[in-house]
């Protein structure tokens, strides 16, 4: 495998391509053997039928009963067996054909890219692709990028954070996991890691055969939920991508769309991007209680007015509230490149009618929506409470998705209105002009979404 990673980029990519033409050279073989094989099986079932006819006709011929039963009872039995056989593995042979020409035709390899930022309930909407048995699903691998590589806030620094993240998505959805090893700490050895960031929020590297036998005296920091799992073997990880139909990827450590174009435009890529907002007003709502030591300058000064809120984080909010406006907008204004390869999506209009929202975001992947994703979506929307904590995917999604109006201060909420204004715009989130607007359920702070949305 060292010797795999060694090789130039151009000549993996041709190895890979050459591995994926190796599956219609076997369907080939299998189609030239059916037809060999039938050619076969008909000379031989000639040779039986003619052997059937000799004995009575040699018994007609010289009118007397010799014994050539028991000759013939055995010529036909061996002949019947290897009849049969042959007719066993041409059976075999067709069913293998006609599993290997479904896979053909199951469509085209899709690549989905979940962008949005932190508490936006993109880990929710991550689970509709995680819950796709076909789909190779990785939840945040960028993580450990940003725990690597330390960028500095705007300017350049902004722009070379967005290059490597671009880049390192790319490997990903071409299934070269190995691009991982250079930011995951500790190192891996041996192609294996127990520190991949939330293993266990992807299904897919915690079934078989990723899933390997657990070592004793393993640390393991990030574990598969539902079953006891060795450290992840990367390999076995990379391997198992490339067997499933299609990969999508859920991350919010990139925000500039612009900076994804040579990944919609790579022909090995098949890529739809899907943007999940949020109203600005419930994300640092949940951000204050998520990440609450990084928000205590807001949470002071909003319940006790004493701490003056620091101009810098207002512009801190400000300026991602603009990025995500601004790659939003770039998206619906459907430039070449990205006509038909991007969707804007609410989260709160998910949160209303979900299954609706994965339908229509399945159809734009072209993906089919299964049965086990209907069924999980079902499970987990109709929760009595919002689930076991901050980072549930389990909640009453329909009641839940605007709680946070009834527990922010009203000040708090006019500084993100002044701050997001543009985007909440956009975006279709009404302001509130009074507190009591705020808290008032049936003033509904969210207009019916576009229909350009959609594509």
């Amino acid at each position: 495998m060292e010797i795999r990673r060694a090789l130039p980029q151009d000549i993996r990519e041709l190895l890979h391509c050459l591995k994926m033409k190796s599956k219609y050279a076997v369907l080939l073989v299998f189609v030239i053997s059916l037809v060999i094989i039938e050619k076969e099986n008909n000379f031989i079932s000639r040779v039986s039928d003619k052997l059937k006819q000799s004995p009575q006709a040699l018994a007609e011929a010289n009118s007397t009963e010799t014994s050539p039963a028991p000759a013939k009872n055995s010529s036909l039995a061996s002949l019947q067996e290897l009849d049969a056989a042959f007719s066993q593995l041409r059976s075999h042979l067709y069913n293998i054909t006609l599993q290997l020409a479904g896979d053909r035709d199951s469509g085209p390899r899709r690549h989905v890219l979940l962008m949005a930022t932190t508490r936006t309930g993109s880990s929710f909407v991550g689970e509709f692709f995680n819950q796709q048995g076909s789909i190779f699903y990785l939840f945040e691998p960028l993580w450990h990028v940003e725990k690597t590589v330390t960028f500095l806030p705007g300017g350049a620094s902004a722009v070379g954070s967005a290059l490597v993240y671009r880049d390192v998505l790319k490997q990903l959805l071409l299934c070269d996991l190995y691009i991982l090893e250079n930011f995951i700490s500790p190192v891996p050895e041996g192609h294996l890691t127990p520190f991949l960031f939330r293993r266990g929020s992807s299904h897919s590297l915690c079934e078989e055969p990723v899933c390997t036998p657990s070592t004793k005296k393993v640390f393991e920091k990030y574990y598969c939920k539902n079953r006891r799992c060795g450290p992840l073997n990367i390999t076995l990880a990379a391997e198992a991508c490339r067997r499933k139909q299609h990969v999508a990827l859920k991350t919010v450590r990139i925000r500039q769309l612009e900076f994804l174009q040579p990944l919609v435009e790579d022909p090995r890529l098949d890529l739809r991007i899907i943007q999940l907002v949020r109203d600005p007003r419930a994300v640092l709502a949940s951000r204050m209680v998520a990440f609450s030591g990084k928000y205590e300058t807001w949470k002071k000064w909003a319940s006790e007015g004493e701490a003056p809120l620091r101009e810098e984080e207002v512009q801190r909010l400000r300026g991602n509230c603009e990025s995500i406006r601004v790659s939003a907008e770039l998206g619906l204004r459907r430039p070449g490149w990205l006509r038909g390869r991007y969707m804007l999506v609410r989260y709160e209009d998910v949160a209303r009618a979900p299954l609706q929202k994965a339908r229509e975001m399945f159809r734009f992947a072209g993906l089919p929506l299964t049965q086990q994703v209907e069924e999980w979506i079902g499970k987990n929307t109709q929760a009595p409470h919002d689930g076991n904590g901050v980072y549930s995917t389990c909640k009453n999604s329909s009641e839940q998705f605007d709680k946070w109006r009834f527990s922010m201060p009203f000040k708090l909420a006019q500084v993100v209105q002044d701050a997001c204004a543009p985007a909440m715009q956009l975006f279709g989130y009404k302001l509130a002009s009074s507190p009591a607007a705020l808290a008032n359920r049936s003033f509904s702070l969210l207009e019916e979404a576009q229909p350009a949305w959609v594509t």
